[in-house]
């Protein structure tokens, strides 16, 4: 990355957290890649305002490092010497949140720069009120400030603990981020079990870091993962649900898949879908392949859907609880309907799923049950049916992955590109089994006229 300047050594640190090194390596403006016209302004009006007031401000995390690697920069990030009240003072637009890691959101628009303060060490004497951990070292609150090479040391990875002064274009490195991006490591600053216990998603953000990177995770920072995963199951499930949305929307869902698995972290995340992988032969050939597809769809430009992403996560369950309950007697119709609603309840133990991507994928899931029933007017109720283009891609999902017999989708592709008269024809043609569906709903009995005059 060219030259640099240094105060003390440039070597990475060893220096236990919240500690005062004293070193940091420098990189000059002309020394790295990343650029002003490449940077929100609304970050950097931030970063000045700040600045003019008489705080230290840096733009640190995601956006530095990506900018060095020659990515385009995202997620601008602040960290200053000022207090959370002493930057909502100097900001119309900003708002305190958070009780756990108290930050300030300063919002343009749309846009919310995340403002934090300087963190610094824990001394053991700041009081419930500023920092508190649980019996498992995790941390409940966190608002001990610091300076600003403390707060380096308290980030999670070196890589994202680089501190970009726009005002004068130098980069600070308190960590070695700079010789671990060089040489493509994940590496996590300080006791890797401790920070794990610390704050248990730091275990998916480093799955997620190495995949969207293509990093390697250091060897000690990947050691303990295994030991600690079922700490996740103590993280509020409504994080979790956003941290997998991270995982898997961030373009590489296949590769992030695949680390999580290896580090034993989907089945703390997917329970019941992790039990099905291996009982059912068709499974992970289907989830690959969605991921992959995800995967494409991002890097087209289109958009993707959470609903569509839970719905083929989760199938395996639902279709592993569906046999359980027609082995015990039940119908093939109501065992869907309930194996769905019985896999979402013990799905929401780990992640929620908020109603408006649950019921869409509900209807993804009830649609594989009426796409083989076509004869009448249900296949072009069917095609108008606001999930249908979905439960389609779905339906082609499954087929793909071995878990039915090719044949339906075929018919639907065809059935889609045809006139009205060709259309016809095709539903003429069907063999008598795709008639009716049955239905799950349990027949009204008539009452008999004598009942009737008793009653009436």
């Amino acid at each position: 990355m060219g030259n640099t300047t240094s105060s003390g050594s440039g070597n990475r640190l060893n220096t236990p957290i919240g500690k005062h090194s004293g070193h940091v390596r420098i990189l000059g403006s002309k020394d790295h890649i990343l650029r002003r016209n490449q940077l929100s302004e609304n970050a950097l009006k931030v970063v000045h305002r700040l600045a003019e007031a008489g705080h230290e401000a840096y733009l640190v995390g995601g956006c530095v490092r990506d900018g060095l690697l020659g990515l385009d920069p995202k997620d601008f990030d602040v960290a200053t010497s000022a207090t959370p009240d002493e930057v909502r003072a100097l900001f119309r637009n900003a708002r305190i949140i958070g009780r756990r890691f108290r930050i300030v959101h300063v919002c343009f628009g749309r846009e919310i720069i995340e403002v934090t303060t300087f963190r610094g060490q824990h001394s053991g004497d700041e009081g419930d009120h500023r920092s508190q951990q649980s019996e498992d070292g995790m941390l409940l609150r966190d608002n001990v400030w610091g300076s600003v090479d403390q707060d380096a040391l308290r980030r999670d990875f070196t890589v994202n603990a680089l501190y970009y002064n726009p005002i004068d274009g130098t980069i600070h490195d308190w960590a070695g981020g700079i010789e671990d991006m060089e040489a493509r490591c994940l590496r996590l600053i300080g006791k890797p079990e401790v920070r794990y216990r610390e704050d248990p998603v730091r275990m998916l953000r480093a799955v997620r870091f190495a995949a969207k990177l293509s990093f390697t995770l250091e060897e000690e920072t990947e050691e303990p993962i295994h030991l600690l995963a079922p700490m996740l199951l103590q993280v509020p499930p409504a994080r979790l649900f956003e941290e997998v949305l991270k995982l898997f929307l961030s373009g590489k869902a296949l590769a992030t898949y695949l680390i999580l698995r290896e580090q034993g972290l989907f089945a703390m995340l997917f329970p019941a879908t992790f039990d099905a992988l291996s009982v059912l032969p068709w499974a992970e050939k289907m989830i690959r392949q969605a991921l992959k597809n995800t995967d494409a769809r991002l890097a087209a430009g289109k958009p993707v859907t959470p609903a569509f992403l839970y719905a083929s996560l989760l199938w395996p369950a639902v279709v592993m609880e569906s046999m359980a309950m027609q082995a015990e007697g039940m119908s093939e119709i109501p065992a869907g309907q309930q194996a769905a609603h019985t896999t979402i309840t013990r799905q929401l133990q780990h992640t929620s799923i908020p109603k408006r991507f649950s019921l869409p994928m509900r209807d993804i899931w009830d649609m594989q049950q009426r796409l083989p029933r076509r004869r009448g007017k249900r296949a072009d109720q069917l095609l108008e049916h606001p999930r249908f283009r979905a439960s389609y891609d779905f339906l082609l999902l499954r087929e793909a992955a071995g878990e039915l017999e090719p044949g339906l989708g075929d018919w639907w592709t065809q059935y889609q590109a045809l006139d009205e008269h060709s259309r016809r024809e095709m539903i003429a043609a069907l063999p008598a089994s795709t008639a009716k569906a049955p239905s799950s709903r349990p027949r009204r009995r008539r009452r008999s006229p004598r009942k009737e005059q008793r009653t009436s």
